[in-house]
């Protein structure tokens, strides 16, 4: 998978932010771009094949867009022609950011396979419990990235089963959950760490910080071995930040033109400053982590000694004088002996004579 840094993979989500408009979605790759992410995605599919006409919408589309449509004639209108994918395409090359699409159907996910070439597939939380979806996605070969909203644990893992049973079967899928579980339970999941990485979510718009559990991905991570990242529904940009410093390899953001903009996903996501705020400071974490050992760094060799201290005369010390711990004294600059050695010089004759503020020698 590419990345500007070598780090933190964050992909600017325009989900459907658009509002179904070209000229919204081209504006929005730009901004991705101008604020330094490695991708922009969206979502690419047919209103019909996603949801059912008595589909409710979610509290949250309720709140951001009324109740008067269904969530099928919702999502209608928010749809994007596999022409207008096209065109987004070809500008994220001309920009140099990597177009991303999360296909919902099948028929989305082979349009942007074969006409667009998708490097990277992203699945949605939704997805997590549509097992022959999740077969049909891992069978493409492509690197994914699985988001984990509103599912415990157990659910994530059958879900990385389905995965690994189709990395390495030739048949199409087990003869039943229990074949699935009990072949996945024999397996190491480390083996889908090259390609697979697993991001926590939390499924709510706006998510609630006391619901973020950001220590959710340690758990993930020790249990399957596997990279970890946030898709974060949350305001503002803290968590994004705090989640890249406890080790997130990818990020995912909801982002707008503008909060006020009618439509389901506006309200919680960030505005472009912002979203390069964000940026900012995921970069500036990144590079803040380090390798983890504790090491003298070169910006910290001019100012080591000027902040130590080194060990003087506090008072005259004739040579063959038995040293006495008042008869030293700590001052900076630390070019001289250590204090530290004053366990070693106490009790010890002076070898020779120092004058009062004489640096003692070893």
């Amino acid at each position: 998978m590419h990345r500007i840094s070598p780090d933190v993979f964050i992909i600017a989500e325009a989900g459907v932010n658009h509002n179904g408009s070209l000229e919204n979605a081209l504006a929005l790759v730009d901004v991705a771009s101008s604020a330094g992410a490695d991708a922009v995605k969206f979502q690419t599919f047919r209103a019909n094949k996603l949801v059912s006409p008595s589909s409710p919408k979610a509290q949250y589309q309720i709140d951001n867009t009324g109740v008067e449509e269904s969530q099928q004639d919702m999502l209608r209108t928010l749809e994007l022609s596999f022409d207008d994918h096209i065109k987004i395409e070809k500008h994220c090359r001309q920009r140099g950011i990597i177009f991303l699409s999360t296909p919902f159907d099948s028929e989305s996910l082979h349009f942007l396979l074969q006409k667009l070439h998708l490097s990277v597939i992203k699945i949605p939380s939704g997805e997590l419990t549509n097992g022959p979806y999740l077969l049909e996605l891992a069978r493409t070969g492509k690197p994914l990235i699985l988001s984990t909203g509103a599912a415990d644990i157990n659910e994530v893992r059958t879900a990385l089963y389905c995965i690994d049973w189709a990395r390495s079967h030739t048949k199409d899928m087990p003869e039943s959950l229990d074949e699935l579980i009990e072949y996945g339970e024999q397996r190491s999941l480390v083996a889908l760490k090259s390609d697979v990485s697993v991001l926590h979510c939390v499924t709510a718009y706006p998510a609630p910080f006391e619901d973020v559990n950001l220590q959710a991905m340690d758990q993930m991570k020790a249990q399957f071995g596997l990279p970890v990242g946030l898709s974060d529904h949350t305001i503002g940009i803290a968590v994004a930040i705090g989640a890249v410093a406890r080790g997130a390899s990818i990020i995912e953001k909801h982002f707008t033109l503008d909060r006020n903009m009618p439509g389901p996903d506006h309200a919680a996501s960030l505005e472009p400053s912002d979203l390069r705020a964000m940026i900012e400071g995921i970069r500036q974490v990144s590079l803040a982590l380090g390798q983890g050992d504790k090491v003298l760094t070169g910006s910290e060799v001019a100012n080591r000694d000027v902040a130590r201290r080194s060990l003087f005369a506090a008072c005259e010390i004739p040579a063959g004088t038995v040293i006495q711990a008042d008869m030293l004294q700590s001052l900076r600059p630390g070019t001289g002996l250590s204090p530290m050695r004053s366990f070693d010089i106490v009790g010890r004759p002076a070898r020779k004579t120092y004058q009062e503020g004489q640096s003692i020698e070893d």
